[in-house]
């Protein structure tokens, strides 16, 4: 895995010391409301060990989800992704695309941590060869939207292409 540093944070390998940050972050709803076809909260430190195990079977020699880390103090500040995008269907499978995501913990929220995250991720997609890169949130997910927005990210609109729900997609190709 790639560590990536930006000014102020960098993006490493999720680590087993992690694992309790990793829980409570995913076991708040106001983080969790907005993840997946079917959000729900991690409820003990086994699903927080089988998340981290989930997430290090999906990276390949591109696709990573990276800590985010504030250099300074060195607090885990949440999560950072370049991941396949899943279609919709009966069983969710790789779409052939590629989506950028953050999940940030509410401690972190608001300090710009997100598009900064998001941007070194950018860079390393870009240096990757990845494009389009794809990103989709819940409609009411403003937040997200905002980064998007500031990452150069053209909007689509609504799609149900993928996790089997209706998303708003936004991408940085035509």
């Amino acid at each position: 895995m790639r560590s990536l540093i930006s000014p102020r944070l960098l993006l490493r390998e999720w680590e087993e010391k992690d694992i309790d940050f990793l829980l409570d972050m995913y076991s708040r709803w106001e983080v969790a409301r907005f993840l997946g076809a079917a959000p729900r909260v991690l409820s003990g430190r086994d699903d927080a060990v089988a998340t981290l195990t989930r997430w290090r079977d999906r990276q390949d020699d591109v696709h990573t989800i990276w800590a985010i880390q504030d250099r300074a103090t060195g607090h885990l500040l949440g999560t950072a992704l370049l991941v396949p995008l899943l279609a919709s269907g009966e069983k969710l499978l790789p779409a052939g695309e590629t989506e950028i995501g953050w999940h940030l913990h509410p401690d972190a929220w608001g300090k710009g941590y997100a598009t900064e995250a998001a941007n070194a991720v950018m860079s390393y997609a870009a240096r990757s060869g990845v494009n389009p890169v794809l990103a989709v949130t819940y409609p009411e997910n403003t937040a997200s939207q905002a980064v998007c927005r500031r990452l150069g990210m053209r909007h689509v609109g609504p799609t149900d292409r993928y996790y089997n729900v209706t998303l708003e997609l936004f991408t940085t190709g035509e």
